[in-house]
């Protein structure tokens, strides 16, 4: 396993969708990276060379990525907060904040199902009836 930035890139996967692993590297990105520095798409993240791993390192030394860009992300949700504006209200509920409905689905901000209500049994119901 190749450790780039700080992170294991899984070494049994082509450079390519390895890089990937890198929070802040998304598909278009790792492709435009291989193919600038002339690395072979087909290489198993394993196979790199030293050299071939300190010219990726060096190349993403340019963006924001991992720590820093985790950091500005959070910095950015907690000025939101702060500003009481309606995405930051929608962020401290822990509920969609890009207008998604939420009458339905919305499962994965929300949590799971909570039942609202008494459930009864049989023994509240017949106690009820009488």
């Amino acid at each position: 396993m190749p450790r780039i930035l700080g992170v294991d890139v899984p070494g049994k996967k082509r450079v390519e969708y390895a890089l990937r692993y890198i929070h802040g590297i998304g598909p278009s990105r790792s492709r435009h990276l291989v193919e600038s520095l002339g690395i072979d798409r087909s290489k198993k993240a394993d196979d790199l060379t030293d050299e071939e791993t300190a010219k990726i390192s060096q190349a993403l030394g340019q963006f924001h990525l991992e720590g820093d860009l985790r950091r500005d992300v959070a910095a950015n949700i907690r000025r939101l907060i702060a500003i009481n504006s309606y995405r930051g209200t929608r962020h401290r509920k822990g509920l969609p904040v890009r207008g998604q409905r939420t009458s339905t689905n919305a499962r994965t901000r929300k949590g799971p199902r909570r039942t609202v209500g008494a459930v009864r049994g049989k023994e509240a119901r017949s106690a009820a009836k009488t």
